[in-house]
């Protein structure tokens, strides 16, 4: 043994914590080197959603596949996570990282961005979560609240899915597009037969009545559109039933990974089917209007009950929460609670420039515009009605 060796061996038996800090030096090089090498893979099922903007940030959310728990994460780390395919040690994610971000990621980062998705179970090989409880088969009062009806919501609009599938396909929805768009176009055409027509639907309540049991049952087949749709993209159909607020009571149907459907086509199509299946089903009566004589006495009501049902699907397009245009709106510009995220933006804008510095141009113009076009169209909304309740009276 060299004078070198020995001297070092003495000092190792003379100190003991020096044994200790090189172990600890050796395991903690070791761990570097095993996080280096570890290949991760997200677990099969795991959902990402496209960049959102909420406030000034943009956010992805992912969702795990079992337990149905999300959240969000940044730009950075999203591109990190959609990487995780079981074939990319972090040299690779680094270098992608420093190609994309023009900086290098920290291996800390890394490391506490695994210990997160595997806390999370959204790993390849985490243990399973329990899967979450059924929601109770009815929750509420007698004046408000709602009703589970259907045992499998999931397996339901599948089948009725099977069973529509080939009027969903292009040579089907053409022509009824087109033939919605030419009643809207007709009867539209005359603004005073609507408005005498609508008096005299409101005249007759052995025709009101029936007509109005029609639209509930028209909203219902709105809901299960909306469903039916979702089930075409590949959603998943969690809850069909009745909500009630006394003495209105409505159909509902929940889509659980609806923001998660793939691509922005998906997303619209299903936020747009209630609307566009209500106006379908007013067709028929417009063939009979249409065939009717000007003259006739059932063509006035007929064209207040189509006036009233055209009006009544598109509204539920109107940009304004809970509709289904504010949904598409969102959709459409790649927002999350705009109209939230909105007044959240105009109270810090009241306190000046300095408190919505961090906002980003985009954000500031999309909620800036948002907040004038929802008070124009509430403004509108109220002059409409008055103007209508007017005009009916007199």
């Amino acid at each position: 043994m060299s004078a070198t060796d020995r001297s070092a061996t003495d000092r190792a038996a003379t100190d003991p914590s020096a044994t200790d800090r090189s172990a600890a030096g050796r395991s903690s090089a070791d761990r570097s080197v095993a996080a280096r090498a570890y290949q991760p893979a997200l677990r099969p099922g795991v959902l990402i959603g496209p960049p959102l903007l909420r406030g000034p940030r943009t956010v992805h959310l992912i969702k795990h596949p079992v337990s149905g728990a999300a959240f969000e994460v940044g730009p950075k780390e999203h591109f990190v996570i959609s990487r995780l395919d079981g074939t990319r040690n972090l040299d690779d994610v680094v270098s992608e990282y420093a190609a994309r971000f023009r900086r290098r990621l920290p291996e800390e980062q890394w490391t506490r961005l695994l210990g997160l998705l595997g806390t999370r179970g959204l790993l390849a090989g985490s243990p399973d979560p329990e899967p979450p409880e059924p929601p109770p088969a009815r929750t509420g009062t007698f004046w408000k609240g709602s009703r589970r009806t259907v045992t499998d919501a999931h397996r339901t609009t599948g089948r009725l899915h099977r069973l529509l599938r080939p009027l969903l396909r292009p040579w089907a929805q053409l022509p009824l597009t087109a033939a919605v768009l030419v009643m809207m176009v007709a009867v539209f055409a005359d603004p005073a037969a609507l408005l005498d027509g609508t008096l005299d639907l409101l005249t007759r309540p052995l025709v009101l009545i029936p007509f109005a049991v029609f639209l509930w049952f028209s909203v219902c087949l709105h809901e299960l559109a909306h469903g039916i749709a979702a089930r075409h993209y590949g959603g998943v159909v969690t809850e069909i039933g009745l909500r009630w607020r006394f003495p209105a009571m409505m159909m509902y149907c929940t889509v659980d990974n609806y923001l998660f459907l793939p691509g922005l086509r998906a997303k619209l199509v299903v936020a747009a089917a209630g609307a566009y299946v209500n106006l379908v089903l007013l067709l028929p009566f417009t063939l009979w209007w249409a065939l009717l004589d000007p003259s006739d006495p059932n063509r006035p009501p007929l064209t207040g009950m189509l006036f009233v049902g055209i009006a009544q699907a598109l509204s539920n397009l109107v940009p304004l929460p809970p509709l289904d245009g504010y949904r598409i709106l969102g959709h459409a510009l790649g927002t999350a609670n705009l109209a939230l995220e909105t007044r959240t933006y105009l109270a810090l804008r009241r306190r000046g420039r300095e408190a919505v510095a961090a906002y980003p141009r985009r954000a500031r113009r999309l909620y800036t515009s948002y907040a004038l076009t929802a008070a124009a169209l509430v403004l509108l909304a109220a002059a409409g009605s008055c103007t209508t309740v007017v005009l009916l009276l007199l």
